[in-house]
């Protein structure tokens, strides 16, 4: 198994709503709590499969009122909408943070094909 980039560093950036971590090899990202929210790796959001996923609506405003470790592996991260299930593992964060403009992007689309607006913030 290959070895899994591990956070250096994680801060919370509650006025920006913004959640900041560096990896150990280097790679450094902002993850909005949006979009840590609509991809949250919790049953309830990605479903038992791919077709089961729940397209996450109105988050835009959503906010981290708390992250707990879990391990030496993943987080867990309480949402201000009330949503506190799901584990974001080192390598599911990692994976947010190489993939994010392409993970954005698809969620938009999900929303735009169903006709949804983001509220502009």
């Amino acid at each position: 198994m290959a070895n899994i980039p591990t956070p250096k560093e994680i801060k919370l950036h509650q006025k920006s709503n913004l959640l900041e971590i560096q990896f150990d090899d280097d790679t450094e990202c902002k993850l909005s709590c949006e979009m840590l929210r609509v991809y949250s790796p919790s049953a309830e959001v990605q479903g038992h499969s791919p077709d089961q996923a729940v397209l996450q609506i109105g988050k835009e405003d959503v906010g981290i009122i708390g992250i707990s470790p879990v391990g030496n592996y993943a987080i867990k991260i309480q949402f201000s909408d009330g949503h506190d299930t799901g584990l974001y593992s080192w390598a599911y964060l990692h994976h947010l943070a190489k993939n994010y403009d392409q993970l954005w992007l698809e969620y938009v689309g999900k929303l735009d094909a169903q006709g949804i607006q983001r509220k502009n913030n």
